[in-house]
């Protein structure tokens, strides 16, 4: 498992005690010390950069700024007089402020969950009607359908146990994909009945595919009975509704872009 930020300080810090190191032998000196496997090693983040190793140049970063580590040349590094009493005195005072990339991301992660739930309840107390035509509009910006305006509709009523919107699977309208849209409140979960009852719907359209979205939940059971039938049904609660708004711009837009930028530690080493 690849570590926190905290306690690889304390192991950066205790990797260079005995004298200048590289910054490339420490992060494979830890990860061995660490056991990780190949597939940690590899691990990336989302930006596209080892996971393990910008852990490492960020505790050696977050080192380097409390002064308990020096960089000495390219690339390499050692630790300092302080650091050294640090190390003696108690190791757990090793602190500093941690990931600035990780605390970021967390805040952005915040910022997602608090605007998909404002979506989710706005989606809520929408008209019916206008419920399923943005369904129809999500799978649409999602691929669905092509470019033909008529690639997607809505058909049924609102409250029936019927189909409520229908969308070409592909631009030719080779196979299409019949769609149930529940507006429930936060607490009212999708039940097998009414799995069941969209199951009857697709066999009288004689459809072998279905979307079944909610801005709530699904019952255990509704979920079982979802698997047991023959015929295939995608089942989208509220939490991947609103991901998928917020994924393709449905209901939300771009306010500001920020760039997050920092050192490139390897482009200075040798």
């Amino acid at each position: 498992m690849i570590p926190d930020i905290q306690p690889l300080k304390l192991s950066v810090l205790c990797c260079c005690k005995n004298g200048e190191i590289k910054i490339r032998d420490a992060i494979e000196t830890l990860a061995n010390e660490y056991e990780l496997t190949e597939d940690e090693r590899k691990e990336l983040n989302p930006s596209g950069s080892g996971k393990f190793k910008g852990r490492v140049r960020w505790a050696k970063y977050s080192l380097v700024k409390d002064g308990l580590i020096e960089s000495t040349r390219k690339g390499h590094f050692k630790i300092t007089h302080r650091g050294l009493e640090y190390l003696n005195e108690d190791g757990e005072k090793v602190n500093g402020d941690g990931n600035l990339d990780e605390d970021l991301r967390i805040v952005h992660n915040k910022i997602k969950e608090s605007l998909q739930a404002d979506i989710l309840d706005k989606v809520r107390v929408v008209d019916p009607t206008f419920f399923e035509f943005l369904i129809i509009k999500l799978l649409r910006r999602m691929g669905y359908g092509g470019t033909a305006e008529d690639s997607g509709k809505v058909i049924g009523k609102s409250g029936d146990n019927g189909v409520d919107g229908v969308i070409d699977q592909d631009p030719l309208g080779v196979d299409q994909i019949y769609i149930q849209a529940k507006r429930y409140a936060k607490e009212n979960s999708v039940s097998s009945g009414d799995i069941r009852n969209f199951f009857g719907a697709l066999n009288l359209k004689k459809a072998q595919k279905g979307i079944f979205i909610t801005t709530s939940n699904f019952s255990s059971s509704a979920k079982q009975t979802a698997r047991d039938l023959g015929i295939r049904i995608v089942l989208i609660d509220g939490l991947k509704l609103s991901e998928l708004m917020l994924k393709y711009d449905i209901g939300c837009r771009i306010e500001e872009t920020l760039h997050l930028k920092k050192v490139d530690e390897e482009f200075f080493e040798p």
